[in-house]
Order: structure tokens, then sequence, then C-alpha cells
């Protein structure tokens, strides 16, 4: 077997945000992409250059990027595969050089969405003008994506995808934006697009049959089996549009530990599945959706044993009834709740009970100037997340309150 590897391209930033009824604060996604660093997904997808109230966020965290604090993950922008959002996104975010440009490819979209806007030679056309002019423009590289992948004809996905190729484009976007496809179908169709193209292949799979995570580990089958590089694209704890998009947990677990990749296929070997339990954590907190009891790795029963014989062959050896053990997605530490006198730090907070939380989190600072200015910027913060500020935004705050000040502005 071709020894090509398997990445994680997680675009909760991008799709997850767009669940409806619920969103993220610019902090809540930049904490979330300090946390996919440190999980080492290759490359999230942080949002959406030509949209304005974006412009801040997305600058500074490339400023995070451009001094270390975000170690090696990518930072890739979302924009429709057409010239003018193009030149929009890179005037606005000028230090952009990782991106994917989007256009439907299916009959049903061309036909019906767009009304006669476009003919198939225009989807071509335009897609091709757009990664030009992202080239132009500076792009490192760029993902080409087909939205609507799965109702594609296959001729029509090929000759998509062989343009953009022959365009620039670095990796083909297969989009199974309706959650269509099955195991079986997918991966005969990615495994005919990849070596037709011989392009990296991303596969991204939406949750509406059920099938996100099988889909996209076979879609990933196909591309490493034809030869090519498979980007599993991603959402913590499945967040997306109507059912969501393949959960970021399960779908490592899915290459890392199921019986026909194990020890088969290669896993980007920088992907660290201990922050599971911090992320997915962080994630419910932060769109207010609680983890399913049942969640692989992360839900509240994942590891509990009840029946008898389960429980005795648990206590016995954990391997008799959990594949994993816990630590490895970093359970198992002792979380203290305060049961008596609490002090918390919010909109309207002072500088003496600031100060005592910031003592409880280690925080110190030079002088009485110093704390003032962090405490206006976390009041600021939870203005923004209308929720608690946890430890770790505040010690984002503290360590980088210029870059903060910047993502907490949001002006129309």
């Amino acid at each position: 077997m071709v020894n090509n590897t398997i990445y994680i391209i997680d675009v909760t930033n991008s799709d997850g945000v767009q669940t409806s009824r619920l969103g993220l604060a610019k902090l809540e996604k930049t904490m979330l992409n300090l946390y996919l660093d440190e999980a080492g997904a290759f490359q999230s997808e942080f949002g959406f250059p030509a949209t304005r109230h974006e412009t801040n966020y997305l600058n500074a965290n490339l400023e995070l990027a451009e001094i270390d604090a975000l170690k090696r993950i990518r930072l890739g922008g979302w924009m429709k595969a057409i010239k003018e959002d193009v030149k929009e996104g890179f005037r606005l975010v000028p230090m952009l050089k990782h991106v994917n440009l989007s256009l439907s490819t299916s009959r049903q979209m061309i036909d019906v969405k767009f009304i006669g806007e476009y003919r198939w030679t225009d989807i071509i056309d335009t897609m091709c003008e757009a990664v030009v002019t992202a080239k132009e423009k500076g792009a490192e590289t760029i993902g080409v994506n087909a939205e609507n992948a799965s109702r594609t004809e296959l001729y029509r996905l090929i000759t998509f995808a062989e343009a953009a190729k022959e365009h620039g484009a670095d990796r083909i976007r297969y989009c199974d934006t309706l959650g269509y496809d099955d195991p079986f179908t997918i991966y005969e169709r990615v495994k005919a697009l990849a070596e037709a193209v011989n392009l990296p292949l991303e596969l991204h799979c939406h949750n509406d049959l059920g099938m996100a995570v099988a889909c996209s580990v076979a879609g990933a089958k196909a591309a490493i089996d034809a030869g090519v590089d498979a980007y599993i694209i991603t959402t913590v704890n499945g967040m997306g549009e109507r059912a969501g998009n393949a959960d970021l947990v399960s779908t490592i677990l899915a290459v890392k530990k199921s019986s026909g990749f194990e020890n088969k296929y290669h896993l980007d070997e920088h992907v660290d599945l201990s922050h599971a339990w911090k992320i997915c954590n962080y994630a419910s907190l932060s769109f207010r959706v609680p983890i399913p009891v049942n969640q692989p790795a992360v839900g509240d029963n994942a590891f509990a044993h009840e029946s008898g014989i389960h429980a005795d062959g648990a206590l016995k050896d954990s391997r008799n009834y959990e594949l994993y053990d816990y630590t490895e997605v970093g359970r198992g530490e002792i979380e203290r709740i305060e049961t008596g006198r609490l002090i918390t730090t919010g909109e309207y907070s002072g500088i003496k009970g600031f100060k005592n939380v910031a003592g409880k989190y280690k925080l110190k600072f030079r002088d009485e100037e110093e704390a003032r200015e962090i405490l206006e910027l976390v009041r600021y913060a939870n203005v923004l997340t209308q929720k608690p500020v946890t430890e770790d935004e505040m010690t984002f705050i503290a360590h980088y309150p210029d870059i903060a000040r910047k993502i907490m502005s949001v002006q129309p």
C-alpha cells in the first residue's frame, strides 16, 4: 500500500457556526483554533475573509500564527469561487495564505438554485478564474470545493477537478452536501476521481442519514487506495447545518482504532486525542449544546458499565468492554466544583473580585494599571459571549491583550 497520509481539516469555525439558531463569539472561535492546534489538526477553516464582521478576528488570528501562539495549524479561509469574492477577501485579510474556493456542481444546483444564471461551462470558467485570482493575490495553497459533489455526475466532477488542477488548485474537496452518499458509493466515486485527477482529496460529509463519519472514513480510504493524501473535514461535536457534520473525535477514533484502519492507514502523526475531552467540552459550553450521554469518547456513558456481565468484565480487564482507555481521550482527572463562596468575573466585575479570580488562575500583573486593563477586556469578553469567562479565555486575554482587543472589536 502507498504510505499516503490522512489529515484533519476542522471546519467548526466555518460550517459548525452555521448551525441554525446557534453560533460562536469571535473569542470562542479563537480559543477553538488554539485547542485545534494543540490537538494536531492540520488546518482550521477559521472563517470567511469576504465577510466584514470576520475581518478583525481573521487578521488577529493570523497575527497569533505569526508570533507562534498557534504553533503548527494552518488557518484557511472559505470563499465562493468567484473572482470578486476572492479579491474582496484578500483585500480585507491580506495576510491570508490558505483558502478553499467553493462552487456548486450538480444539475440540481445549476438548474434550480442558480435558476439559469450559470451553464456548466460558466461553472468551470468562474471557478478557474477564482483560482487564478487567489494565486495572484498570494495564496500558497488552494482547495477547490465541489459543492453537492455526491449528486454530480462523475464525468462532470472529473472535468471540474481537472480544470481546477490545471489552473493551480492543490486539493479537491468532495462535498457530500446533503449526506446523500453511503460508504460504498463514496468509496467508488472518490477512488475514481482521485485516480483520474491525481490530486489530494478532501472529504466533506454531512450527517443527514447518520453516516457522516462512516462516509468520511470510506472516502479517505478510497483516496489513499488511489495513491493520494486524504483530508477529512470535521467539526467538534459534529456541529453543523441540519444534522451536522462528521464529528472530529469520532472520525479520529475510527481511523486510529477500527479493525480496517488500525496500523493499516497512516493518520497525521501530530493528531493528539488526549485533548478530546477539553475541546469537546469547551465547544459544548460555547454552543450551549450538551454532549449526548452516549457520545463516543466524551459522553457521560462512554466508559460507564452497569450490567453485571459488563461491570465484571471491565473490572477484570478494561479491554474486555472498552476499545480504548479513557485516558487516551483526556479523561480521568478529578474535576473540582466550588461549593462554598464563589467569586466570578463578568461584565460588571470590580478590580478586587477580578484579582481574586485571577489569583486562582495564577495570573500576575505588573501593576494596578495592567490589572485594570485586563479586567476591562475580560468584561468585554463576558459581554461578547454572555457566558462566564473560562480560565483559558482569561489567560489568553492576559497574555495577548492587544490581539484580544482586536478579536472582540466588531464594527458595522
